[in-house]
């Protein structure tokens, strides 16, 4: 699940980032608070791809989601990145689930630790 939810959190990183340079263009946004907003949501996505496998790891991400679908409203065209980002995680989450639970049991057939696999 790991793999799969960090990847999932590296192209949100880029894509805040690129979202920060179309919201510079906004006249009523300073330039300090977009970087502020950005720079806060792009550490929060390094962040989570190291504990997210750690308790909260899975709900901070999905707060993470909420905000990128959020940001919408400052960037229209986020609304679909952030709705393609959703289903992204979702299916990190739901299918990294799997592949976990298919490495247990996979190790358990084979005799070897879980953590081994």
């Amino acid at each position: 699940m790991r793999t799969l939810c960090a990847s999932t959190l590296i192209g949100e990183f880029f894509i805040i980032g690129f979202a920060g340079l179309v919201a510079m263009k906004d006249p009523d946004l300073s330039t300090s608070t977009v970087w502020t907003v950005s720079g806060i949501a792009m550490f929060l996505c390094l962040v989570l791809c190291g504990v997210v496998t750690r308790p909260g790891g899975i709900g901070l991400g999905w707060a993470l989601q909420i905000g990128l679908l959020a940001s919408g409203f400052v960037v229209p065209t986020m609304f679909f990145m952030g709705a393609m980002f959703t289903a992204l995680w979702w299916a990190s989450v739901h299918y990294g689930r799997k592949i976990d639970e298919a490495k247990a049991r996979f190790a358990a057939q084979a005799g070897a630790p879980a953590d081994a696999a």
